[in-house]
């Protein structure tokens, strides 16, 4: 049962952070970086909007990768977990006391 209730924070968390951009930090590539702030907000809008998650892009149900079509470019965007260093892997992805989530937004072609 604590997996279920970990996975549904975890995804919790995740989707606050897609969706607001608060409870993590932003990364953005050169290349969504070079598209100018119009194409990076089209794209933020789409990355916050995505909804069809399925086995392939998340297996264990964490809405913590996705593909989106934004600005005219296709685009990935993955949300990692660290210490509160940022060095290391997060102990507890669950636990945002003691996890830093990062959402790196790409272009697909950047990949």
């Amino acid at each position: 049962m604590t997996a279920v209730l970990d996975a549904d924070r975890v995804r919790a968390l995740n989707d606050t952070l897609r969706r607001t951009l608060s409870g993590g930090t932003l990364v953005l590539t050169a290349g969504v970086v070079a598209l100018g702030r119009e194409c990076q907000r089209s794209i933020l809008d789409g990355v916050a909007a995505h909804d069809r998650f399925d086995a392939d892009d998340g297996p264990h149900g964490e809405h913590d990768f996705g593909a989106v079509e934004a600005a005219g470019e296709r685009v990935f965007w993955k949300i990692d977990y660290f210490d509160r260093t940022g060095r290391s892997a997060s102990p507890d992805p669950a636990d945002s006391s003691v996890t830093r989530r990062m959402l790196t937004v790409m272009l697909a072609r950047e990949y």
